[in-house]
């Protein structure tokens, strides 16, 4: 059976991860995201794709919390996003972050235990143990005390998806967190996401990569300005979506008709989003 399939039958999960109904958002007046609905079951990998432009991290930022749609509602385990921001990790973008900010990598991580502590308590020693084993399943143990500043793309990376670890979230939003990493950081990446999928947990990425959809996710949601499709990677990575999605402007190597692409690819090569 499907794993995406599987994982939305399991006991429990008839109440979605994340359910949005009829948003949309606009910025000085213009639609950035148009009477979207997104039902996303709890413990798959989802990635978000569509062409620059589409609203992908405005939708990310909605399910947080961290814009005020025009209308419309975002619920996360079935209660408004607002009220379960405890139960949603996010890492955004590398390069919305100011890395010339003078700490540490425990200390970043560290930062993932703020939301169970209140305002009033400060981290322990507890907390110290988490950040320390959320860094080494990143496996950046060996640069616990060096300055963000200091570290390699890749490993900045690294130290915002611990941080997301060290919340113990059930739902991990994501945006672009393979943008400017190695192959080796990818790899590793990905493996955290399925182990974190693997834990029951709901990971959803905004993502680039059209041709490598199929390999790392299981549910993928198309998005340009309104949803395209959404459902899982075999039912709804086609050839037809994606052109509704990119507007025509994807090529394709289909392995049989009504199959996705294999691989997807775009004009200039491999597909982007």
């Amino acid at each position: 059976m499907n794993r995406a399939i599987a994982a939305a039958e399991r006991p429990g999960a008839a109440t979605p991860a994340i359910e949005v109904s009829d948003l949309t958002v606009a910025y000085r007046e213009r639609p950035v995201l148009w009477d979207v609905d997104l039902s996303v079951p709890s413990g798959i990998l989802m990635a978000i794709v569509g062409p620059n432009g589409a609203g992908k991290t405005t939708l990310m930022k909605a399910i947080l919390g961290l814009i005020r749609p025009a209308a419309g509602r975002v619920l996360v385990h079935g209660r408004p996003g607002g009220e379960q921001r405890r139960l949603v990790a996010y890492v955004p973008q590398r390069g919305s972050v100011d890395w010339d900010f003078p700490t540490t990598v425990l200390d970043v991580v560290t930062m993932g235990t703020y939301g169970a502590l209140g305002w009033v308590r400060r981290p322990g020693r507890r907390e110290r143990e988490r950040a320390l084993a959320a860094i080494a399943k990143v496996g950046m143990q060996d640069f616990v005390g060096r300055q963000i500043s200091q570290l390699s793309g890749g490993q900045q990376q690294r130290v915002f998806l611990a941080r997301a670890l060290a919340q113990d979230a059930q739902v991990f939003c994501m945006d672009e967190p393979f943008q400017g990493v190695d192959a080796r950081t990818e790899r590793a990446i990905v493996a955290l996401l399925q182990d974190l999928r693997a834990a029951g947990r709901t990971v959803v990425v905004v993502h680039h990569d059209l041709q490598t959809v199929p390999e790392y996710f299981d549910w993928v949601t198309l998005l340009n300005v309104r949803r395209i499709a959404s459902g899982p990677v075999a039912d709804v990575f086609t050839e037809r979506n994606l052109r509704l999605a990119y507007g025509g402007r994807v090529a394709f190597l289909a392995r049989d008709p009504g199959s996705g692409p294999d691989p997807a690819t775009s004009e200039g090569g491999r597909g982007r989003a």
